[in-house]
């Protein structure tokens, strides 16, 4: 992007990332994570001044974001609304040692699920850490409140929240440039003991002065331009803030309007002089109905949401319906549903084929993986956060008969495996265990685009980083068995799956192969079916690649698609497909 530009179309996350920079930010970290991913990448690519890098999970991310804000440098630490929960350990905290470099984390909320397990409220987070939050509207507003929040967490000694969601972060909008503010002064380290070494002695005085910076940030918000008055006609008025206030201008462009770009602490006066200017009130906002608890707290009367319009994102046509209490349709307009698979190629689909031969009763993981959840596959049992299926893989083995115990495998991919997945291992060798971890090691991030990640050796800047072997971290934590193999050499797969369940202590199979898309070569030999040995079985059908679809005469395998993995040339039982260089 050039700097030498005064007007861009952007992103919200693209914006974020131009606002950083003219913000002076000098350390970016993050997890990637949909809606999030491009706040980092952006960074990396277009502004090479700040100083970014992925982490192993969003709880490292914050903890070197509060470190480099602790020694002077303007910090940028970002996050999908999840990856909030694993960085809460360090956020409360952070919220008592305050900063000396200015501290921005955004949480990036995904309402209707787009791309995640929740669709939780991260604005709890605000209320219960303590911490001001601000939420932009459009693309400008990203990339101008980043320079507001760093201005308001060095002034409050605060790091600020700053929230965004899927339609912010993806939606695009022409933005204003300007120029980049003057970095903070490289200092020499100053200790500042009873600040950030939380011991308790001093965490209560520290507890002290976040409840005053608090009613200092309420006098603030009071006084701020983030939160605003605009005059309309008409015996209604709406509060509203973050996407939905664009949602409301395009619904009802005549009624007056409090915008909220700081929704915590609230400007309570502000908020009484308007409902008091107007007949009825109503509060628009997604999901929880946060703000109009906090304003009928201030016993302030205000309208709010009926049950239906707290689940999933709102729309135009839903804001109407919220502001004028009429019922409405909150279902998604009916089109022939088109679920997601795994790519043609995958190496997770060869996995999961062995697992479901060899009768396995799979936990699963956040990842491309998880779609072996779906029709025709149908090998996942589980799926509830980072990291969580090894845990979960030991613990219901607990539960189980011992034949069913024996046949619990814990499944992981290789980013998701170092970002939380080595506790539950550690925890597994520790407690003496017996039983199965997969790990999926496709050589990246896959869901999210292709990160790299501590397994790869891939790092954000392209510097050359260092590969760190799972199979030494598995050793070296003393698990009894590690193998290491390629998923599509299944007879090989599925005779270590079976034997590992008869093995005592914890053994990992480490199924090992490329993803697709990183791979894929620009010719391939597509496999064929001979409709003269299709005997129709089925068999074919039943990997779920997208590449070969059934017809009347046998299955056909599109060759625009196919990828020449020739998983289902082992799986054909009749030697009906072949692939012509074999």
């Amino acid at each position: 992007m050039s700097q030498a530009m005064t007007r861009d179309l952007l992103s919200g996350d693209e914006a974020i990332a131009r606002g950083a920079f003219e913000a002076g930010i000098a350390v970016a970290t993050a997890y990637p994570g949909t809606p999030s991913t491009e706040i980092l990448e952006t960074i990396a690519s277009g502004f090479p001044s700040i100083d970014a890098q992925w982490s192993p999970n969003e709880k490292a991310a914050l903890e070197v974001g509060l470190g480099a804000s602790m020694g002077g440098a303007r910090t940028l630490v970002a996050m999908k609304h999840v990856g909030l929960n694993v960085a809460a350990d360090p956020l409360f905290t952070a919220s008592y040692t305050g900063v000396t470099g200015a501290l921005v984390i955004v949480t990036a909320d995904d309402p209707s699920l787009h791309s995640s397990q929740n669709e939780q409220d991260n604005r709890w987070y605000a209320r219960a850490a303590k911490m001001v939050m601000l939420e932009p509207s459009d693309s400008q507003e990203a990339k101008d409140f980043v320079l507001q929040a760093a201005k308001i967490s060095e002034r409050f000694d605060t790091p600020v929240l700053f929230r965004i969601t899927t339609r912010i972060a993806h939606s695009k909008s022409i933005v204003t440039l300007s120029e980049p503010s003057e970095p903070r002064p490289v200092e020499a380290f100053t200790p500042r003991r009873r600040k950030y070494v939380m011991i308790p002695a001093y965490a209560r005085r520290r507890h002290v002065l976040v409840e005053e910076r608090l009613q200092a940030l309420a006098g603030f918000a009071e006084e701020s331009d983030l939160n605003r008055i605009e005059e309309g006609s008409g015996d209604v008025g709406i509060i509203t803030s973050g996407i939905a206030y664009q949602y409301v201008r395009e619904a009802f462009p005549e009624v007056p309007v409090l915008k909220l770009g700081m929704t915590f602490p609230l400007p309570e006066g502000l908020i009484r002089r308007f409902a008091a200017s107007v007949e009825k009130c109503v509060v628009v906002e997604e999901l929880d109905d946060i703000l109009t608890r906090d304003i009928r707290a201030m016993g302030i009367d205000v309208a709010g949401k009926a049950a239906p319009f707290r689940l999933g994102e709102l729309d135009v046509e839903r804001v109407r319906a919220v502001v004028e209490e009429v019922e409405t349709d909150t279902k998604a307009a009916a089109v022939k549903s088109r679920p997601p698979a795994l790519c043609p190629g995958c190496p997770h689909r060869a996995t999961f084929y062995v697992l479901k031969k060899c009768k396995a009763i799979v936990t699963g993981d956040i990842g491309c993986y998880t779609l072996g959840v779906l029709a025709p596959l149908e090998m996942m049992e589980s799926c509830v956060c980072m990291g969580a299926s090894i845990g979960m893989a030991f613990g219901l083995r607990k539960a189980l008969s011992p034949d069913e115990a024996r046949r619990v495998v814990g499944v992981i991919g290789d980013s998701t495996f170092f970002h939380s997945g080595v506790e539950g291992l550690i925890d597994a060798v520790y407690n003496g265990a017996d039983g199965v971890v997969m790990i999926l090691d496709n050589r990246t991030t896959a869901m999210t685009g292709g990160q790299g990640h501590a397994g790869t050796g891939d790092t954000l800047s392209g510097r050359a980083g260092n590969e760190i072997a799972i199979e030494g971290i598995c050793k070296g934590i003393g698990v009894s068995h590690v193998v290491t193999l390629d998923p599509f050499e299944t007879d090989k797969l599925q005779a270590e799956v079976l034997a590992a369940f008869d093995r005592p202590g914890v053994s990992v199979i480490v199924a090992k192969s490329p993803c697709v898309l990183l791979c894929h070569p620009e010719r391939v030999t597509p496999a064929r079916i001979d409709a003269d040995k299709c005997k129709h079985c089925g068999k074919c059908l039943d990997i779920g690649c997208r590449a070969i679809s059934p017809q009347e005469e046998s299955p056909v395998i599109d060759e625009a698609l196919c990828t020449g993995c020739g998983l289902c040339v082992d799986v054909c039982p009749f030697g009906a497909i072949h692939i012509e260089n074999e």
